[in-house]
This record gives C-alpha cells, sequence and structure tokens, in this order.
C-alpha cells in the first residue's frame, strides 16, 4: 500500500487573464499583492505544445502564490457556462471586520462594485470581480473555537445526508442567522 504525499501549502494557483500586464497592476493597486515573477515560453515544458504564454506570479501574503497565463494564440477566455458566477472564486483572508471595512471603501473608491459584507455565521465576507472575470472574496474569521470544533465534528454526517438526499443538512443551520445587535 502506498502512502499519500505530505503537503506542506499550496506552491500557486494558476488562472487565465486577457492581459497579464493589466492583470499584476490591477493586483497591486486593488490587493496591494506584489509581482514577484513571471515565465514566458514558446512551447509549454509539460506537454512540448506550441503555445506561446506569459505566467506571472503574486504574493498573496502567508507564502501564498497566485498565478495568471496570459495566452494570445488561444480563443478569447470564457468561464463555464454550466457553474454559476458566484460558485468559482479565489478567498483571500483580511485580520479582522475592521480590515474588512476598509478593504472594501478601498475597492469601492477604485471603482470596483463590491457586494457585501456578507455574513457566513464564521466569516464575514466581501465580493468582487477582477478585470478577467473572476470572482474574489475577502474574508475574516469571526468564530470562535467551539463554533469551529462543532462544524469540523458535524462534517462527515452533513456530507453523508448530503450525498443520500442531494438537500442541505440543517445540523449547522446556526450558521445562518445573524446575531442581533
Amino acid at each position: 500500500m502506498t502512502t499519500a504525499p505530505k503537503l506542506s501549502r499550496i506552491h500557486h494557483v494558476a488562472y487565465r487573464c486577457r492581459d497579464a500586464a493589466q492583470t499584476v497592476e490591477w493586483y497591486a493597486r486593488v490587493l496591494g499583492m506584489e509581482y514577484v515573477t513571471a515565465f514566458a515560453e514558446d512551447k509549454v515544458p509539460s506537454t512540448g505544445e506550441d503555445d506561446p504564454y506569459m505566467h506571472v506570479f503574486l504574493d498573496a501574503g502567508g507564502g501564498n502564490v497566485l498565478a495568471f497565463f496570459e495566452l494570445p494564440n488561444q480563443p478569447e477566455m470564457g468561464r463555464d457556462p454550466a457553474t454559476p458566477a458566484w460558485v468559482q472564486h479565489l478567498a483571500f483572508e483580511v485580520a479582522d471586520e475592521a480590515a474588512l471595512l476598509a478593504a472594501k471603501a478601498h475597492i469601492e473608491a477604485q471603482g470596483i462594485d463590491v457586494l457585501g459584507p456578507t455574513y457566513h455565521g464564521i466569516f464575514r465576507s466581501i465580493y468582487f470581480f477582477d478585470p478577467n472575470g473572476h470572482r474574489l472574496e475577502l474574508a475574516c474569521n469571526i468564530g470562535t473555537p467551539a463554533q469551529y470544533a462543532e462544524l469540523k465534528a458535524l462534517a462527515p454526517q452533513m456530507l453523508e445526508e448530503w450525498s443520500r438526499t442531494r438537500r442541505a443538512p440543517r445540523q449547522a443551520a446556526w450558521l445562518h442567522s445573524e446575531p442581533k445587535l
């Protein structure tokens, strides 16, 4: 029997972009990400295909790297029309609710529409789109250690119930009831 590898972290996640320079500038200006490196090739190293690309890498904080490919010889980029726009997204963590509200003000000042803050029980978040059409989320954790422990304990039975019924399990319904202030 083989053993699954022990992963230490995400090395990088890569998405497609329409314009590498515009994407680097936008992520620096809007989210403060530092542009750290780029690869450019005429042939894809893993497949040998002739397909020129620019691959840019941005520091997303905490050892996390966000990367983009500009692919000038490929058809215009799009998104999966069978998947709602709210499903596929990148979520980044901010320190607290004050940082979340400050980020919202900064992003809106850039002329970008922002949805939220949205309450998720153990975190609050805001949502917006980058110039490539990728949905982004900024989130701040607000849960207690007991809440996180409860959710971890409930996760297996919730998944089992979902797999049987394809209906939302109610074991963690408290996540959807925002406390009254």
